[in-house]
């Protein structure tokens, strides 16, 4: 099983929305992709990553969410689009979590936009997910020797903080999906934005960490293998979390969208294979942009 992984696409779209909703923490946000972001962050370069995962026909797409920038209705529906019609894929075939910029504001929680867009993507294959707001979650889908379990930990946050955190009612969701004997038989892969490594420095993990990753690496405790896909750093990596009895990888996408000089940041998606029979996980790729040519070159994802 080959599955594809993208992150942090921040699609950008405002066409039509009132001057008034950037009156809030949009503000420091519109201020960041006018002197900054916008700049290296290109939606069209989305669509190119989408096409060529579909020319590769892979068997499940995950998305780490960050689908926007500001969580605004035409941004959802670009990223909707995007998907729809440039990679063309059955809802089945795609698991998404959403990230902080998903949830950028708390009108973005509390109209459940996100949800609106994307549920179809995040049905579950077994009775474990929670309403926690912005939807149901986790849900689980059992696809061959895979089972994906998509995970929020997009919150709304005040001006220049994107932490995130799990929660408890989710944390024993998580505990009873890896207790079903549909989950138990297959390698884990677990999806959602924030890494569990949080920065050493206590200021940072408390503005840009996952205040929960404690709790959530003593659920791994029991598995001797699974995969951990995140995104939110814009950078590709790839680290262990020791369990008991073997290890969980964590592996981070870059963002979708972005045009670095450093080719770990650099725009692409990574690619992760699953034997059928063992379920071990015996390949990880990384899909490199050349935006020269709109070509990929294929390059190992560096260690921590």
């Amino acid at each position: 099983m080959r599955i594809a992984h993208f992150s942090d696409l921040h699609v950008l779209d405002w066409d039509g929305v009132q001057p008034g909703r950037f009156i809030n923490k949009r503000l420091t946000g519109w201020a960041n992709i006018r002197f900054k972001r916008g700049h290296i962050h290109r939606s069209e370069t989305v669509r190119t990553i989408a096409r060529e995962i579909r020319s590769r026909k892979v068997d499940h797409v995950v998305i780490t969410g960050d689908l926007t920038n500001l969580a605004l209705e035409p941004e959802f529906q670009l990223a909707h689009e995007i998907l729809e019609h440039e990679m063309g894929l059955a809802p089945e075939e795609i698991s998404i979590v959403p990230g902080n910029h998903d949830l950028y504001t708390q009108g973005a929680l509390r109209s459940r936009r996100f949800t609106s867009f994307f549920s179809k993507y995040t049905k579950c294959d077994i009775d474990v997910a929670v309403d926690i707001g912005v939807g149901h979650f986790p849900y689980v889908k059992l696809r061959g020797p895979a089972a994906l379990i998509g995970i929020s930990s997009a919150v709304p946050r005040p001006p220049l903080m994107a932490s995130g955190v799990i929660g408890t009612d989710q944390l024993g969701a998580i505990e009873r999906a890896l207790a079903h004997p549909e989950v138990k038989k297959r390698t884990p892969v677990f999806i959602l934005h924030h890494p569990v490594h949080n920065p050493p420095s206590r200021l940072k993990a408390f503005m840009n960490g996952l205040a929960d990753a404690d709790a959530l690496t003593r659920c791994f405790a029991d598995l001797s293998r699974g995969l951990l896909l995140h995104g939110h750093l814009h950078r590709r990596i790839q680290r262990i979390v020791p369990t008991k009895s073997g290890a969980i990888l964590s592996v981070g996408a870059t963002s979708a969208s972005l045009h670095h000089e450093d080719a770990h940041k650099m725009a692409g998606f990574n690619t992760y294979d699953i034997d059928d029979r063992s379920g071990a996980i015996t390949n990880l790729e990384a899909h490199v942009l050349d935006a020269s040519n709109d070509t990929f070159r294929i390059e190992r994802i560096p260690e921590a």
